[in-house]
């Protein structure tokens, strides 16, 4: 009798306490929607609902920011379902086929929604209308919520970018009167570089979330990958002049994309509509937001068997929190936020009203994916690099739960993609095969296909981000699975000396990021380190250009033993190392001759600040931080002088228009190159060396040369339509396409790699060659170079002959080009070797 009175109790306790959960305006104190609300109090909230109604709201922290701060989920569901949390997600792995174990799978589950707010950090609404939904949901008074909830387990995320949030709300807090002020050119409505948008590093997470290049991603998609929601969406603003935009998405679609999940994207369009119309709100669909690039909020769920969307309010950084829009209206913070909330509900109302088939639906995407996976191929053989390429491969397979093996003999036919031709290959210990039968089919179609097939060529971002290409691995494509594998890597041969013999020296082998890291790592405990300009053969072992030497000679002075330091190396780095009896070599030039230079320690500056791209500058700054761990000097551009080039050997130009370099600041430049410098310019710091005579110059196009023609006759293809104005840039439009380059790989800037190499062109930018004597030619291209990707009409011919990669010497300086970025959003993993090249080894 005590017991059952105990219970009866705690469950009126509970219910009191529940009954009494505040709204987020009696939690914060304020309406929400009148001001900004801080990260910490939004994770306040959501900490105090997990406590008010614990029978129904459970919170989890699944990571940590760059800058310390929490990442959250939070979920919520029936007092039935909340008890069973972990049962549910198992249940819905099964349904995907992404367990282990054996056991069947309940078709009669809950569906799941994962709702996630505040990717862009300045887009800042929708983390407010987080809070409001996750209140509703638990809102005694909201009877329709608990219907809901009878079907669905919701996820909600309440901000994943808090670094850039604060960035921007500690900012607009700042600066805010008493009372908004919504005339947008006021200081309120133009926040300073480099905004709010990205996260601690400056990278747009929205772009990140196949390639997991971030911690906020990496921490995220472990979670999200261990539930596999149903449906998903991912709230954005976009400019104040813009309504709503909601699903259905715009062309193109990709592919894979099945006839389920366009119908759903239909339903969700017309029961937002519904509400929207009931209250007289402007929106727009099926425009502007496609679903083809793998990496978005929207996409790669989609890629995941969910339903995934976007949704877009007008407000965005110059929002503020009241602004006059262009039609005179005055958009406020409040009536963002509960647009946003209301998508948010009408979602769920209508994934509870369609859980059944969602759950049906979302099984039979995966059951087909491992019976009859899309596609050209059964399979993919992906060939051992002698480098760490095809490792960095595997661990973005791993992120993404995508099945793989190990081979190690045998043979087998397929398509090279270098080629283009169908071949014999032989299979050797270490290469790995991909089958296409798998529960992740989809998104591996996805993440390998050749070439991209567009329904429409007005795309969103890039239209071409094959694996092999980025990567720069000879890959196959099969006609038939390969079993036989193993889950495991073959074991690497260990370097051994003779006993007793004696070591002079120790080689490593410039072969990837290992080498690099290997590089950094010495010179940052002062070891002096040279490179073998020419390949050599000691001790039976063959050396490519490039390998890096550490002699005894010059290093007597190191604080430990330099063979500890070697090792203690290899072992952080998990790079080999080779010890060399013999400054003797067999083959090639011995280590004292002048075709093995020292490396002298680079002092690396970094530009930053008004006229930069924050993205381009994040993405060297993480590139030095996290990619190599080598030290970096970032230099706000304000500061820049004399005296910071004095402390400065390398200097990295970003892309960015450098308006504010005038002509003392290039003639600056020209005299510190000449005594030594080096600048390694990327993107529109080629544009600006180039419009500054510095000695490249920019390809004329075909259309330039024919306006210089006096004879040239009337144009009628300047008789263009205005219902047509969106589209006629299209034939000038390269949103990002892969192109083969042709190297000089026996330059040190193209060291590590062999005589092609493939870069991603997200412009028409191609420069003349250098002519002899003023510079090197060291990535060209040349006819036929388009592999993957739109490229509009009046592109194609241009896009040819050209420069893209050259090393320019001036006096006792050099100045290295990229006009294609080769850390694009550190995915394009390629390129990393090359840009090492630009910082260590070049001008040496």
């Amino acid at each position: 009798m005590k017991k059952i009175y105990v219970t009866w109790l705690l469950l009126l306790i509970s219910t009191m306490l529940f009954a009494q959960v505040q709204s987020p305006e009696q939690f914060l104190g304020y309406k929400i929607g009148s001001r900004y609300t801080p990260h910490f109090n939004v994770v306040n909230y959501c900490k105090y609902l997990g406590t008010a109604a614990p029978n129904m709201v459970k919170v989890e922290q699944y990571g940590t920011t760059n800058e310390g701060r929490p990442l959250l989920l939070v979920f919520v569901a029936s007092p039935e379902n909340a008890q069973r949390l972990d049962a549910i997600r198992l249940n819905n792995l099964r349904l995907a086929g992404a367990t282990r174990d054996k056991a069947a799978s309940d078709e009669n589950a809950p569906a799941i929604v994962w709702l996630s707010y505040n990717v862009h950090g300045n887009e800042t609404s929708s983390s407010e209308a987080a809070m409001l939904t996750l209140f509703e949901l638990v809102n005694p008074a909201n009877s329709k919520t608990k219907e809901y909830l009878k079907n669905t387990v919701v996820v909600v995320d309440p901000c994943m970018n808090p670094d850039g949030r604060d960035r921007y709300v500690n900012w607009f807090n700042s600066v805010v009167g008493k009372n908004a002020n919504p005339v947008n050119f006021t200081r309120e409505h133009s926040e300073p570089w480099p905004g709010g948008r990205p996260n601690h590093y400056y990278f747009d997470l929205n772009r990140d979330w196949a390639w997991q290049t971030q911690v906020e991603s990496q921490q995220r998609m472990a979670r999200y990958n261990q539930w596999l929601p149903q449906v998903h969406v991912d709230f954005h603003e976009q400019g104040v002049n813009e309504p709503y935009y909601f699903a259905p998405a715009a062309e193109p679609f990709h592919e894979v994309i099945t006839p389920w999940q366009r119908d759903f994207q239909v339903m969700i369009g017309r029961s937002n509509a519904k509400y929207f119309d009931q209250n007289g709100w402007l929106f727009f669909t099926k425009e502007r937001f496609d679903l083809f690039y793998p990496s978005y909020g929207d996409t790669y769920p989609i890629y995941k068997g969910a339903i995934g969307m976007t949704y877009e309010q007008g407000g965005h950084s110059r929002g503020g929190a009241a602004v006059i829009n262009e039609d005179g209206d005055t958009l406020t913070l409040y009536d963002r936020l509960i647009h946003h909330f209301t998508t948010g509900m009408s979602t769920i109302e209508t994934s509870a009203s369609n859980a059944s088939r969602l759950v049906k639906e979302f099984k039979k995407y995966y059951d087909k994916a491992r019976t009859a996976p899309p596609g050209e191929f059964k399979a993919w053989l992906i060939k051992a690099d002698g480098g760490d390429r095809l490792k960095r491969l595997t661990q973005l397979l791993d992120k993404n739960n995508i099945e793989y093996s190990y081979l190690s003999s045998g043979s087998a036919n397929g398509l090279n993609y270098f080629t283009n031709k169908n071949e014999s290959v032989k299979i050797t210990p270490g290469d790995v095969v991909i089958n296409a039968g798998q529960t992740n089919a989809n998104l591996l179609k996805v993440l390998f296909e050749r070439t991209s097939k567009l329904s429409d060529s007005a795309t969103y971002d890039i239209t071409a981000w094959s694996m092999p290409y980025a990567y720069g691995l000879t890959t196959y494509g099969l006609n038939a699975t390969l079993g036989g594998g193993s889950a495991e890597p073959p074991v690497p041969l260990k370097t051994t000396v003779a006993p007793g013999s004696t070591i002079t020296a120790y080689a490593i082998k410039w072969t990837g990021l290992g080498s690099v890291r290997f590089l950094a790592e010495l010179i940052k405990r002062k070891v002096k380190v040279r490179y073998a300009e020419q390949p050599f053969v000691t001790g039976g072992e063959q050396f490519e250009k490039g390998t890096l030497i550490v002699t005894k000679t010059s290093n007597t002075n190191v604080q430990a033993p330099l063979e500890s330091i070697i090792q203690e190396v290899s072992k952080t780095t998990g790079e080999a190392y080779y010890p060399v009896a013999s400054g003797y070599v067999d083959r090639g030039y011995d280590f004292g001759s002048d075709k093995v230079r020292i490396i002298r320690a680079p002092r690396v500056t970094l530009l930053a600040g008004d006229g930069i791209s924050s993205l381009g500058m994040g993405e060297v700054w993480h590139y030095f931080d996290h990619v190599i761990n080598y030290p970096l000097n970032v230099v706000w551009i304000k500061d820049f002088g004399k005296d910071v080039l004095k402390e400065t050997d390398v200097l990295i130009m970003p892309d960015g228009n450098y308006r504010s370099f005038d002509k003392n600041m290039h003639d600056a430049l020209k005299d510190w190159v000449s005594n030594g410098g080096r600048i390694v310019a990327i993107e529109g710091g080629v544009g600006t060396l180039a419009r500054n005579e510095w000695g490249i110059k920019l390809k004329e196009s075909d259309d330039k040369k024919d306006d210089k023609k006096e004879d040239k006759k009337d144009d009628y293809t300047l008789l263009r339509k205005y219902e047509n104005r969106e589209r006629d840039y299209l034939p000038s439009f390269i949103p990002g396409a892969i192109y083969k380059v042709d190297l000089d790989n026996s330059h040190p800037l193209a060291f590590g790699y062999d005589s092609t190499y493939y870069t991603l062109k997200q412009d028409d930018n191609i420069y003349d060659f250098f002519k002899e004597g003023m510079g090197w030619n060291v990535g060209v291209i040349k006819k036929s170079s388009q592999i993957s990707g739109f490229v509009g009409s009046k592109l194609k011919d241009r896009l040819k002959d050209g420069l893209l990669f050259g090393v320019q010497n001036q006096g006792d300086g050099t100045i290295v080009y990229f006009t294609d970025n080769p850390v694009f959003r550190s995915f394009w993993e390629n390129g990393k070797l090359l840009f090492a090249n630009a910082v260590f080894m070049v001008g040496q």
